[in-house]
C-alpha cells in the first residue's frame, strides 16, 4: 500500500500523531513520552493504515518492524478515537519463535520462557489464526510437554508449522485485527455506544516489557484516588512474574501496591519501583491535567509505563476530581464545570443500585424518575400507606397512576407502572418526589385483582414480595439490591456555585407541596416557576371538601364548600411564600377535569355515598355526568374557570391573603398567577377580571396593598400562535411544553410510551419529544409565541414549565431563544443549572476543551 509519513510513525515527541488519526491510546503515548517517562519503543498505524490492511493491502513490514531491531518481541493494542467504543484485545508476546524462545530460557529462565510461548501459540491460534479454542483443552501450558502439544496442535489444524517469522506473525495479528474492528456484529456495538459506523480504528506496535525475569517482574495498573468516590487513594493491582492486566484478573498472587495490613504489597516488595510508580503517575495527573491510570510492567525492579488512560469514574468521583483539580489551578473553574456530565448528578442526588452488585433484572420500561429503591410490593395506595405506617418500605405497583395515588407514592419508596410514558402522571409526579419510577413495564403481566405481576420468563411476584425499582436505567430487579447513598457533599455544591456564576439563563423548580418546595429551596432553584395547585385537593380531609363541591347544584352551595378549603389553599401558599423567601411563585389555577376528582370502582362509589348522604345512583349518575370522551381536551384549566368560576375566586383569595400575611413576616411577596389551557385573549380577560375584582376586594378588607403578575400558560398550538394579542394582557407566558407537544403531535403523552421506542429505533423521531424537546415542530411554536408576545409586549417574560425544562438540549433552545428562565422538577434543578452554565461556556469558548483519553 502506499503510505503517508503519517500512517506509520514512531511514537515520538514530534511525531505527526493525532487522535483523530492515530486513535487516543496513541495520541496519550505521545504524550508520556513528551513527559520523559520511560515508554517502551511504539510505532503508531492510522485509521487508513488499518482500514487498508483490512481491505487486504499489504504494508512494508520491514519498515514497521526497523525501529524494533533484529528479534523484536512486540505487543499490539487498539487505538479508537473514543476508548468507550472499544476494539479488539490486545495481542502480546508477538516475534516469539523458536530462536527466540532459547534466547528466553537463557534470561528469563525455562520455565518463564515455555509458558510464555505456549500461551503465545494458543493466543494466536485462537485470536489470529480463529481455531477452535477446544484444541487446547485440558492442556497446562506450563511445561516443555505443553508447548509441543501447543505446537503440534496449530500443525494439526491449520497442516503447516507455526509461523517463525516475527513479520509474518506481525501481519497476521494486524490484518486479524483489522478485520474484527469492520465486522459486522463490532460495528452494531459500537454504534449502540454512540459511535459513528464509519469510526475508524488504529493499532499502536509496541517493544514488550515482559514482567517475567529472574529479579523482581510483574504487571499491574495504579491510580492515585478511587474510581467510586474521587478521594485520594492509592488504588490498583500487582502481580509477579505477570504480563498485561493479569493482576486485575481475579486470578490469584496479585498483590496491593501500597502497604496494607490485608497481605503482601508491592510498596514492600520493590520500594524503589513503587515510589517511580507515584511519580509517574503525578507526573500525568499535572501535565496532562486527568486524573489517570497507569498500566505498567517491572522487569527487574525497572518500572516501564505501558499506558496512561483516563480513570474509569463515578458520578459523585467525576465532581470530586474536577473540583479538585480545579481547586489546585491545574485546570480552570470553567473546565472543571464542562468536565462533568450534567444527566450524571441524578446519581449523586439519589440512591443508586451498587454498580458492582448482581441485578436480577426481571422486566425493563422507561426510566421515568432517576434513583434506586427496594421494598415489599404494594397495589394500592391505602396499602402503600399503611405499610408506611408500620416503617416497612414499599414498592406502589400500578397499570397506571392518577391523582387518588398522590397519597400512595408519597408513602411509597419507589414506583412501577405497566403503562405510560416519560410525561405521565407517575413520571411527572415521581420526578417531583424524588421518587424512583419505572413506567410502561409492558413486558409485565398485572394482574390488579389477583395482587400479582408475572415476568416474561414466568415468574410471578405477589403483594409483599420484595423487589427493587432502578428509576436511572429502567429495570426491574428480583429481590433487594445493595444500593449507594446519595452524595451532595462539598465538592458537589462549590461545582454547583460555579455553574452559577457562568449560566445566563434562570433556573426555577416546579413545586406543589411546602416540602417540594423547600427540596427546590434547597437546591438554589429561583423561584417556583409551577406550582399545580389541584395536588393540594387531594389530602383525606380536602378530597371530601372537593367532592361536595362537585356535587352541589348552585354557585352559592359550590361556595359554600370552597370557603371551607379556602383557609387549607392560604396555609399551603403562606408555607410556600415562606419557604422560598421573597422568591417569586407562580401559582397555576385550577387545571385537571372534575372527574379526576371521584373514584372509579364500586367501593369507592359506595363509601362517597355514604360520605355524602346521598343514593349511590346519585353518584353513579353525577360521575357518569363528568365523564369525557377525551377528558385533556374537554372541561379543564381556564374552561373550568370560566364555566366554575367559584374554583378560581377562592383560589384567588387564598393567594392573596396568603400574599398580605406572608409579606407580613419577611420579605414583601409578590404572586405570579398563571392561567392554564388558554387557547384564545377573551378567555384570559374573563378570568382577569374576576381575579382583579378579588385583589380590590382583599385590599378593601385588609387595608394592605400589594402588587401580583398574570399570566398565561401557553399549553395550545393556538395560544402560541396568537400570542401577539394575548401577551397585552399577560406579564409573562409560561410554555407547558407537555401538553404543547401531545396537542402539536396528537400523540397521548400516557400511551405513546407504548410504541415510542419503536419509532425511535426506526428512526421516524430522532428522540421520544416528550423527553427531548422537538425543536423544530414544537420549537417553532415556541418561537413564534416568543416572537410575537415580545412584538406586543416588550417587558413579557418567557420561560417554558414543562419536564423539558431539565433536559439539557432542551435548556439550550430556550437559551438561543431568549427565554428568561426555565423550570423543572425540584430534583432536576442542579442537572439544569450546570447544563445552562456549560452552554453558556461553550457559547463563549467556541468549543471542548481537549478531552484526555
Amino acid at each position: 500500500m502506499q503510505q503517508n509519513s503519517s500512517d506509520i510513525c514512531l511514537i515520538t515527541p514530534t511525531a505527526p500523531v493525532t487522535v483523530k488519526h492515530h486513535g487516543g491510546r496513541a495520541k496519550c503515548l505521545q504524550r508520556l513520552v513528551r513527559l520523559d517517562l520511560p515508554v517502551p519503543k511504539t510505532v503508531a498505524l492510522s485509521f487508513d493504515a488499518v482500514h487498508s490492511i483490512a481491505q487486504g493491502e499489504r504494508l512494508d513490514m520491514n519498515a514497521l518492524l526497523e525501529p524494533f531491531g533484529p528479534m523484536p518481541l512486540l505487543c499490539v493494542r487498539p487505538s479508537s478515537e473514543d476508548p468507550d467504543w472499544g476494539g479488539p484485545s490486545a495481542v502480546l508476546n508477538i516475534g516469539l519463535n523458536d530462536a527466540s524462545y532459547v534466547e528466553l530460557s537463557d534470561s528469563i529462565g525455562s520455565e518463564a520462557a515455555t509458558r510464555l510461548y505456549a500461551r503465545f501459540v494458543q493466543a494466536f491460534s485462537i485470536h489470529v489464526a480463529r481455531l477452535d479454542p477446544d484444541m487446547f483443552d485440558g492442556l497446562e501450558l506450563d511445561g516443555i510437554d505443553a508447548l509441543s502439544a501447543a505446537l503440534h496442535a496449530y500443525e494439526e489444524e491449520t497442516e503447516e508449522p507455526f509461523p517463525q517469522e516475527p513479520a509474518v506473525q506481525l501481519a497476521a495479528v494486524l490484518r486479524s485485527m483489522a478485520r474484527a474492528w469492520e465486522g459486522t456484529t463490532a460495528r452494531l456495538l459500537r454504534q449502540a455506544k454512540g459511535a459513528p459506523a464509519d469510526a475508524g480504528l488504529g493499532l499502536v506496535v509496541q517493544s514488550m516489557a515482559l514482567g517475567l525475569g529472574q529479579g523482581e517482574c510483574g504487571s499491574g495498573v495504579i491510580q492515585l484516588v478511587s474510581s467510586t468516590t474521587g478521594l485520594s487513594k492509592i488504588t490498583g493491582r500487582y502481580r509477579s512474574q505477570s504480563q498485561g492486566r493479569e493482576a486485575l484478573s481475579g486470578e490469584a498472587g496479585a498483590v496491593y501496591l501500597a502497604r496494607d495490613p490485608r497481605g503482601p504489597s508491592l510498596e514492600e516488595l520493590a520500594p524503589e519501583a513503587f515510589q517511580n510508580l507515584i511519580t509517574y503517575t503525578e507526573t500525568m495527573r499535572e501535565r496532562l491535567r486527568e486524573e489517570m491510570q497507569t498500566e505498567f510492567t517491572i522487569e527487574n525492579g525497572k518500572v516501564h509505563v505501558l499506558d496512561g488512560v483516563r480513570i474509569r469514574r463515578s458520578s459523585r468521583a467525576a465532581v470530586r476530581i474536577a473540583v479538585a483539580l480545579a481547586e489546585e489551578g491545574i485546570i480552570p473553574r470553567e473546565e472543571a464545570v464542562l468536565r462533568v456530565e450534567p444527566r450524571a448528578l441524578n446519581e449523586m442526588l439519589h440512591r443508586q443500585v451498587d454498580p458492582e452488585a448482581k441485578r436480577d433484572v426481571v422486566a425493563r420500561g422507561i426510566a421515568a424518575s432517576p434513583g434506586a429503591a427496594t421494598g415489599r410490593i404494594v397495589f394500592t395506595a391505602s396499602a402503600a400507606q399503611a405499610s408506611a405506617a408500620r416503617d416497612e418500605p414499599c414498592i406502589l405497583v400500578r397499570r397506571e397512576t392518577t391523582p387518588e395515588d398522590i397519597r400512595g407514592m408519597h408513602a411509597a419508596v419507589g414506583v412501577l407502572t405497566e403503562r405510560g410514558g416519560i410525561t405521565s402522571h407517575a413520571a411527572v409526579i415521581g420526578r417531583g418526589l424524588g421518587l424512583p419510577c419505572v413506567v410502561g413495564a409492558s413486558d409485565l403481566k398485572f394482574s390488579m385483582r389477583g395482587e400479582k405481576i408475572t415476568t416474561p420468563d414466568g415468574r410471578s411476584f405477589k403483594a409483599g414480595d420484595v423487589i427493587t425499582v432502578d428509576g436511572t436505567r429502567g429495570e426491574v430487579l428480583a429481590g433487594e439490591t445493595p444500593l449507594l447513598e446519595a452524595a451532595q457533599d462539598e465538592a458537589f455544591q462549590t461545582l454547583m456555585t460555579w455553574a452559577d456564576e457562568f449560566r445566563d439563563i434562570g433556573v426555577r423548580a416546579n413545586a406543589d407541596t411546602p416540602a417540594d418546595a423547600q427540596t427546590a429551596r434547597n437546591f438554589n432553584a429561583q423561584g417556583i416557576g409551577l406550582c399545580r395547585t389541584e395536588h393540594m385537593f387531594f389530602e383525606a380531609d380536602r378530597l371530601i371538601v372537593m367532592r361536595e363541591m362537585i356535587f352541589a347544584d348552585t354557585a352559592k352551595d359550590r361556595r359554600a364548600a370552597l370557603d371551607r378549603l379556602l383557609p387549607m389553599q392560604r396555609a399551603d401558599f403562606i408555607e410556600l411564600f415562606r419557604i422560598m423567601q421573597g422568591q417569586p411563585v407562580c401559582i397555576r389555577l385550577f387545571d385537571p377535569p372534575l372527574h379526576e376528582f371521584l373514584p372509579s370502582d364500586k367501593v369507592g362509589i359506595r363509601e362517597l355515598a355514604e360520605a355524602l348522604s346521598l343514593p349511590r345512583s346519585d353518584v353513579e349518575h353525577r360521575i357518569e355526568q363528568l365523564s369525557e370522551y377525551n377528558p385533556m381536551l374537554g372541561m379543564r384549566g381556564v374552561r373550568l374557570g370560566i364555566t366554575v368560576p367559584e374554583i378560581y375566586e377562592m383560589q384567588a383569595r387564598a393567594i392573596f391573603e396568603a400574599t398580605v400575611a406572608a409579606s407580613r413576616e419577611g420579605d414583601p411577596v409578590v404572586p405570579e398567577i398563571m392561567i392554564p389551557l388558554v387557547s384564545a385573549k377573551r378567555e384570559v380577560e374573563l378570568v382577569k377580571t374576576r381575579i382583579d375584582a378579588v385583589a380590590a376586594a382583599v385590599r378593601n378588607e385588609t387595608g394592605r396593598d400589594f402588587a401580583y403578575r398574570l399570566g398565561v400558560m401557553v399549553e395550545t398550538p393556538r395560544a402560541a400562535l396568537r400570542a401577539g394579542e394575548i401577551a397585552p394582557h399577560a406579564a409573562f407566558l409560561s410554555f407547558g411544553t407537555n401538553d404543547l407537544t401531545q396537542m402539536t403531535y396528537g400523540l397521548s403523552r400516557d400511551d405513546a410510551g407504548r410504541f415510542m421506542s419503536a419509532y425511535v429505533q426506526q428512526g421516524v423521531y430522532a428522540e421520544d419529544p416528550f423527553h427531548v424537546l422537538d425543536t423544530e415542530g414544537v420549537g417553532e411554536l415556541l418561537r413564534t409565541g416568543a416572537t410575537r408576545g415580545r412584538a406586543a409586549r416588550k417587558d413579557l417574560v418567557l420561560s417554558i414549565c414543562g419536564e423539558h425544562g431539565g433536559n439539557p438540549e432542551s435548556i439550550d433552545f430556550c437559551r438561543q431563544a431568549g427565554f428568561d428562565y426555565v423550570s423543572c422538577s425540584p430534583f432536576r434543578v442542579p442537572v439544569a443549572r450546570l447544563a445552562a452554565a456549560q452552554f453558556a461556556l461553550r457559547d463563549r469558548m467556541g468549543e471542548n476543551p481537549e478531552k484526555i483519553v
